[in-house]
């Protein structure tokens, strides 16, 4: 959608760089034959009252977006990288294992999605959705997934005397097994707490195995996210 000049001029400072943002997204991904977006833009930076900015190679196009993204205030999550910023996918180099991902009432679909996006990267195993864990279908866990979503298997509705023992937990213990300690079994359960409460309760009782991030600093725990990435690492490294 293109402004007038009156529109465009009433829109505040970082609306009028928003929209700088969305336009040289699409000239992104038109590259290099934008010549109409690319014209348009020009137009908007006069009417901002800024330099023109000649735009040469795909790189100075990507950091001038990042650029306006910034003085729009907006967040630089990694969903609002350019596409051919990132390097393309390529052949799986095996399939998933017998190996279950439990998520224990994990409340932030940041964090699903950043678990799903690791265990599609590294090829752990499918997971397992407790109730109030949130699931594929929400939009946050879709972006920060980046399409692992829909390749790893993902599982709601069942019973956890369905899942492969032994059920090895991941928390923080005095009596726990460092994670680089343990030697992984060829198939389990590997359950992952609730960011405030960690593994709850009932599922401590039942876990026959646990499992801990060694830590030397102030802190007593990790993200959930990054605590299963060193641990799906470990996992990978023993199955190499």
């Amino acid at each position: 959608m293109q402004f007038s000049k009156r529109k465009f001029i009433s829109l505040t400072s970082v609306q009028q760089h928003r929209k700088c943002a969305e336009l040289l997204r699409i000239f992104y991904e038109k590259w290099p034959a934008a010549e109409e977006e690319i014209f348009y833009y020009h137009e908007l930076l006069a009417w901002m009252k800024l330099p023109i900015f000649f735009i040469e190679n795909s790189k100075m196009l990507a950091d001038r977006y990042h650029w306006h993204l910034q003085a729009s205030h907006l967040c630089l999550k990694e969903h609002n990288l350019l596409p051919s910023i990132r390097k393309g996918d390529h052949i799986p180099k095996c399939g998933f294992p017998n190996i279950s991902i439990y998520l224990d009432n994990i409340r932030s679909a940041y964090n699903v999605g950043s678990i799903l996006r690791t265990s599609e990267a590294l090829r752990i195993g499918s997971v397992y959705f407790a109730e109030k864990t949130p699931f594929i279908d929400n939009e946050k866990v879709q972006r920060t997934a980046m399409g692992a979503a829909e390749i790893v298997p993902c599982h709601q509705h069942f019973s956890l005397s369905e899942l492969p023992r032994p059920l090895i937990a991941l928390d923080t213990s005095d009596e726990a097994i460092p994670v680089a300690s343990f030697l992984f079994p060829e198939q389990f359960t590997l359950v992952l707490g609730n960011e405030e409460y960690g593994v709850s309760d009932s599922l401590l009782t039942q876990a026959d195995i646990l499992l801990e991030i060694p830590l030397f600093g102030a802190k007593n725990s990790l993200n959930v996210a990054c605590a299963f990435a060193i641990t799906a690492a470990e996992i990978r490294r023993q199955r190499q």
